[in-house]
């Protein structure tokens, strides 16, 4: 039988990766009675892990959110994985944050652990833009994520190109938190204007508590790419719209693309996808652009971006040797 200690470690380990688990279960995984899983569940509880217990036929356990950050325990390829992760994040927001992130992970593992983190260094490099303000904290995208979540009306202190002018009381309904080249976007139904308006993030200060709850408005064109696009090209007079412009979805994070895509637009659709609408001088041009990142490629549309993925496919396809080492071309 397990000492106390490591059977812990294995019970949370369990209860970290289902969002529920029956005292059976438990019990026949943990090899051990009910009465031990129920005595190592008060234990857990005694360390501040917040486990609840769900009483009936179909009840058990589960690891529900507490008030404060409990440790977690991680198998080797989830380390590796939060380690590079953390390596490529660019935004500079959460920059900070994420060195001291894998500072706190790096001097609590195993050399071997440590040994292939250090292996797999990432460096990320931004496109240069002297222009730009710095970007605000990782609290604001939060708590602004948080009231397009819970529809939940925003008060804002939100501040003018002009910096001498005093900052401007908004009340707004949150809908999207947009990236747009080096800076992130909240579009919003301004409740005082009576229409929908853009805000750059880095320039509004949200006050708290939040308003009521609202119903989620149609946006106009049937979606954010659609409707930042419209909004953004040409609107200042100091660029014109690509000839063509295409949607697609990633299979990448928001914040991995986001560096990579100076005229586009990128929507995040969850953690590990996010939605790409950008242009180009041809059909073609653009669907070597999007192919460019290392990840499953979903076009949606229009029909000429996938017609020119399709002509590419083809041309990659015929540009391969049929048998592997051999080059046919004469310049070898």
């Amino acid at each position: 039988m397990q000492k106390t200690s490591s059977r812990l470690l294995a019970l949370l380990s369990l209860l970290q990766t289902r969002p529920e688990w029956g005292g059976d279960d438990l019990a026949e995984r943990l090899q051990v009675t009910v009465r031990t899983v129920r005595r190592d569940i008060d234990r857990l509880r005694a360390l501040g892990y917040p486990v609840a217990t769900d009483k009936g036929p179909g009840g058990g356990y589960r690891l529900r959110p507490g008030s404060h950050m409990p440790p977690l325990l991680f198998d080797d390829k989830q380390v590796i994985a939060l380690a590079v992760a953390l390596q490529s994040t660019a935004h500079p927001a959460i920059a900070e944050d994420a060195d001291r992130a894998l500072a706190t992970i790096r001097n609590v593992l195993p050399p071997r652990l440590r040994q292939r983190i250090d292996a797999l260094h990432v460096t990320t490099v931004r496109p240069p833009d002297p222009g730009a303000p710095p970007a605000r904290s990782l609290d604001l995208l939060t708590t602004v994520s948080t009231a397009i979540q819970r529809r939940e009306v925003l008060h804002l202190d939100y501040s003018t190109p002009h910096r001498e002018a005093a900052p401007q009381r908004r009340r707004v309904e949150p809908h999207h938190l947009v990236a747009w080249r080096t800076h992130w976007y909240l579009l919003a139904w301004d409740l005082d204007r009576d229409d929908w308006r853009t805000f750059r993030t880095d320039r509004m200060t949200p006050r708290t508590p939040t308003g009521p709850r609202f119903t989620a408005r149609q946006l106009p064109g049937g979606d954010v790419s659609t409707f930042i696009t419209s909004r953004f090209r040409g609107s200042d007079g100091t660029e014109a719209a690509w000839p063509c412009q295409g949607e697609a979805i990633l299979d990448l994070p928001a914040s991995e693309v986001v560096p990579h895509t100076a005229d586009g637009i990128v929507e995040p659709l969850g953690p590990t996808r996010c939605r790409v609408i950008t242009g180009s001088w041809s059909w073609t041009a653009l669907a070597a652009s999007l192919g460019r990142f290392d990840a499953d490629l979903h076009v949606i549309g229009p029909p000429a971006l996938i017609e020119a993925c399709a002509l590419l496919a083809r041309r990659y396809a015929a540009a391969t040797p049929s048998e592997p080492g051999r080059l046919d071309a004469p310049n070898r």
